[in-house]
């Protein structure tokens, strides 16, 4: 029991870390809808896009490698200084060659260069932090980890507020005042990632003491091997940015011209409802891979990781539930601009997408402990397959709902195959039936309120007590178990 109190308390603490930010960019999200026009909104949408992809390639796979050698390796002084020399080499790299090519990326965006810019920094600044936040992860430091996390969103969202609001506000009341000679109204997007731009820079600063403590001493052998590690992991990585955020790429190139603003900037802020859902599973996520990497030794882990991995289920077809439910109450409150709300019926198939990704990652722990993440790469790659091949499918026939459909899709069959291919592997014994339970019914429950009942409270919460009184009836003695150990003095 130990070990799930444990990893409760790590999860609890490193989802305060993603929750708080995550919520703070939830509170914000309304406002980002409402000051935005709908070309700015879409353009804002297509670009968050692009940065994950180039997130990836600039991280290579290294956080992931970095947990596994720094729990392998006796010198993890060496594990640290090898790999944060690594990513500061990439980034000079990234740096001089994609300057080469600046000019056709702003055409492609139709934005200005300087936005351009902007948006090059962040990538840099955002990689150069990756190491060091794996640093405190591993060391078990969620507190100082949060704080900065935190911090990060604090500053960004406060300069948003003052660039967005507070300052075009003061100009409309006082047109003469000389901030009005270098205030420039329809920079909108700019401003967004200026913002952002000074929040990582300030996050890289709370963490400088990591590169202050550097040695310039560089261990070719142990590159060698985390680079085979983290080399797949970084291809896989590729593929599932192409499910995750390619869905809006693909939107801009296939759906009508007149509708490509309206129809990309609905779906980005619509798809934001599922952000509790994301929430879950990156907070979950957050404390079980160093959990994974570290256990793997014992000779319970696979019952471990099976326990693990039916409660992720069980809370995980729960949230889906409730966000399913109440999704109309979030929407008046989440999505001023009604022209966006016709976007609602991809919500279902979104959320049902997160959860899918996040039994994913419960189930990709075979061939992360076994140092065959290319098989991870393999299986992202043949999602990117069914991303890239079910959206030019379905787009043009049923517009956002095809870009959904293919998001639920990608991830089910990564998920499917993963699970196939691991239990061969390294078998876990996963308690299907009690899984297939609670995932059956909770998607039963939801897509047949949500299409056949929405807005009627009385049969979405009369669904919701019954899923928990399921719950609570052939788990309960682990429940009570869990919540005294939690709560033991």
């Amino acid at each position: 029991m130990s070990v799930y109190k444990k990893l409760f308390g790590q999860t609890l603490i490193y989802g305060i870390a993603t929750v708080v930010p995550k919520m703070i960019g939830f509170i914000m999200a309304p406002y980002h809808i409402d000051w935005l026009p709908k070309d700015a909104y879409a353009d804002y949408t297509l670009i968050f896009s692009w940065m994950m992809f180039f997130n990836v390639i600039l991280s290579f796979g290294m956080e992931t490698a970095f947990f596994r050698f720094y729990n392998k390796k006796e010198n993890k002084n060496e594990v640290i200084n090898n790999t944060i020399l690594f990513l500061m080499a990439v980034c000079a790299i990234f740096l001089g060659g994609i300057y080469l090519f600046k000019e056709s990326i702003d055409l492609y965006f139709e934005i200005p260069p300087i936005v351009v810019s902007y948006l090059i920094w962040i990538l840099v600044l955002d990689t150069l932090v990756v190491i060091p936040f794996a640093i405190l992860r591993a060391q078990q430091r969620p507190i100082k980890y949060s704080f900065i996390k935190i911090t990060n969103v604090v500053v960004n969202a406060g300069l948003t507020v003052i660039l967005l609001y507070l300052i075009p506000k003061f100009l409309l009341q006082n047109p003469t005042d000389k901030i009005a000679a270098y205030y420039n109204f329809g920079f909108q997007v700019g401003y967004l990632f200026l913002a952002n731009l000074i929040a990582s820079g300030i996050t890289l600063l709370l963490l400088s003491n990591h590169y202050l403590k550097l040695k310039l001493k560089f261990n070719k052998s142990l590159w060698k091997e985390m680079i085979m590690y983290s080399f797949p992991v970084m291809i896989g990585g590729l593929a599932f940015v192409i499910n995750e955020t390619f869905d809006k790429v693909f939107l801009k190139e296939l759906l009508p011209e007149s509708f490509v603003d309206l129809g990309l900037a609905s779906y980005g802020a619509i798809y934001k409802i599922g952000v509790f859902m994301i929430l879950f599973r990156t907070a979950y996520s957050m404390g079980i891979e160093p959990f994974f990497f570290s256990y793997a030794k014992n000779d319970d882990a696979p019952i471990k990781y099976a326990t693990v991995t039916k409660y992720f289920v069980i809370f995980g077809s729960l949230a889906m539930l409730t966000i399913v439910v109440f999704s109309d109450l979030i929407k008046v409150f989440y999505i001023p601009q009604k022209d966006y709300w016709f976007a609602m019926e991809i919500v279902p198939y979104i959320i049902l997408a997160n959860l899918m990704l996040g039994i994913y990652t419960n189930l990709s722990v075979w061939y992360k402990i076994q140092d065959k993440t290319k098989i991870g790469a393999y299986i992202s790659i043949v999602g990117a397959i069914v991303t890239v091949v079910l959206n030019f499918i379905l787009i043009p026939i049923i517009g956002l709902l095809g870009a959904a459909i293919t998001t639920l899709l990608a991830y089910a069959t990564m998920m499917l195959i993963s699970y196939v291919l691991g239990q061969k592997s390294y078998p876990i014994p996963y308690d299907k039936k009690i899984i297939g339970l609670y995932l059956g019914t909770s998607i039963v429950f939801a897509f047949t309120y949500f299409y056949n009942f929405r807005e009627n409270y009385f049969i979405g919460i009369t669904f919701l007590l019954i899923f928990v009184g399921m719950i609570y009836y052939n788990e309960r003695v682990m429940i009570q178990r869990i919540l005294k150990s939690v709560l033991k003095k």
